[in-house]
């Protein structure tokens, strides 16, 4: 609903803030407890962060409001795609609302539909095989660590083709988790820190100053290769002995569509981008699947049933691309850890001019947060929020959840790569699955820990070829 003149309501502020910091403390000591807190105190609350209000939203109902009926009024902003938008630029995640976002994901969209998917889905199965085979047997491995390596492998396959060079993926493989975690300190400190030139800014600006080199040097491989087919990328056609077996097919990648299309990007346009792509695929995808692995390890039954499902769709042999849409209950398993553990936890936007929401005065300027975490623990949604039920996705009870899982969003700023995401997801969990018959826990339980995504904060599992029980 739009601006009334009926009178509002007054919006509940939720206690125990303190002087200056508001419930910062809380938000940094216990930001889970503190936001599924929120619920009990109405359907819009008022939080301060630091000296600044912000509203969130615990209706699921509302929260549409913000993100579908009434998005125009709620742009995309606040601290943390602030945050974000200073080093990453204006990709698709963090673009301001208007034409250029609307271009940018017309542009964008066709990278990411079913065919395109399919078409290097088996390309990806074999690279995260190579890199699952590769693990020590019954060495303890940090699998968060892991997850997100792998995810990141896979998806620089399907992003920039089977032909990158290998120096540019090692340099994209071992930059990208340090850039994540200056990514999340930049979130998290207060702007007047963030923006000092201490050592750890300095060195988190150089960083993404390197990662937009890297991306420059695969866009010009990309480009010499499709004028110059047959070579191998410097212009020299590759020795090859007439009796040597034909070397594998090269690929072109996701990102192939962007170089070609028929308004095309800016350099720096095509950075942003990639930057945002590389971002959004690995941490919250990395962060599903080491939940993942850990609810199945605990759950004897969930992962016999995972197991055989496997053995009657792929019959003996690898996994194949086209296997997925079979693998009914892999992605129920996978579903349900998104919705326990989040990814995301809290998002904001900004209200774009004195606005009325469910009977609250909203202020011009003020930061409105969702949470997708506090909507998918909702008790009178998902009953026993903290317990671990696949099943809860089965046909006959996921249409009471409706409206309430928001893993990806909803509106016009969806996630775009959401089936990207379905595929990069049961590709890796079942490969790992089908190379290793035992998998198991050798560290504590892990604690939920939230930073830009809800993270174990210690989670090392062994890999075995000895079977299971």
């Amino acid at each position: 609903m739009s601006a009334t003149t009926r009178p509002s309501a007054p919006t509940p502020t939720a206690p125990g803030g303190l002087p200056l910091i508001g419930h910062a403390h809380r938000l940094a000591r216990d930001p889970l407890p503190f936001i599924t807190s929120l619920r009990r105190y109405g359907s819009v609350v008022r939080i301060r962060i630091g000296p600044s209000p912000a509203y969130v939203v615990t209706d699921p109902a509302l929260t549409r409001r913000v993100l579908v009926t009434e998005a125009a009024h709620f742009p995309k902003g606040g601290r943390i795609i602030d945050a974000l938008r200073l080093f990453f630029g204006d990709g698709l995640a963090t673009i301001a609302d208007g034409e250029a976002h609307l271009r940018n994901r017309r542009l964008i969209q066709p990278m990411f539909n079913k065919s395109h998917i399919a078409d290097r889905g088996d390309a990806m199965i074999r690279q995260v095989r190579a890199m699952v085979e590769a693990w020590p047997q019954g060495a303890p491995r940090d699998v968060y660590a892991d997850m997100n390596a792998t995810t990141l492998a896979a998806f620089l396959v399907a992003l920039f083709g089977t032909d990158l060079p290998d120096r540019l993926e090692s340099e994209f493989t071992s930059l990208m988790p340090e850039i994540m975690e200056g990514t999340i300190r930049q979130t998290i400190l207060p702007s007047w820190i963030t923006g000092l030139p201490l050592p750890a800014n300095r060195a988190h600006a150089a960083r993404v100053a390197r990662l937009r080199a890297l991306i420059d040097q695969a866009i010009d491989h990309h480009v010499h290769r499709a004028a110059h087919p047959g070579t191998d990328g410097t212009g020299a056609v590759p020795a090859q002995c007439p009796h040597a077996p034909a070397p594998p097919t090269r690929q072109a990648g996701l990102f192939a569509a962007l170089l070609t299309a028929e308004t095309p990007l800016s350099r720096r346009q095509l950075q942003d981008e990639v930057i945002t792509l590389l971002t959004g695929a690995i941490e919250t995808t990395g962060t599903t699947l080491a939940w993942a692995l850990y609810e199945i390890s605990r759950d004897p039954g969930t992962e016999r049933l995972l197991r055989d499902e496997l053995a009657l769709v792929c019959a003996g042999r690898p996994l194949r691309h086209e296997d997925l849409d079979r693998l009914v209950h892999a992605r129920r398993v996978l579903q349900e850890a998104i919705r326990k553990y989040g990814p995301a936890w809290m998002v904001t936007r900004t209200a774009s001019r004195d606005i009325e929401l469910g009977g609250h005065r909203i202020p011009e300027g003020a930061d409105v947060v969702w949470s997708p975490y506090l909507h998918q623990h909702d008790p009178e949604v998902f009953p026993a929020p903290d317990v671990f039920d696949p099943d809860r996705w089965a046909p006959d009870r996921s249409q009471a959840t409706r409206g309430s899982f928001l893993a990806f969003g909803d509106g016009r700023r969806k996630c775009i790569g959401e089936n990207f995401a379905w595929t990069e997801l049961q590709i890796i969990l079942a490969t790992i699955l089908q190379t290793w018959p035992r998998i198991g826990v050798t560290s504590a339980a892990p604690s939920a820990q939230a930073v830009v995504t809800v993270k174990p904060d210690k989670l090392m599992m062994t890999f075995s070829s000895e079977a299971s029980g």
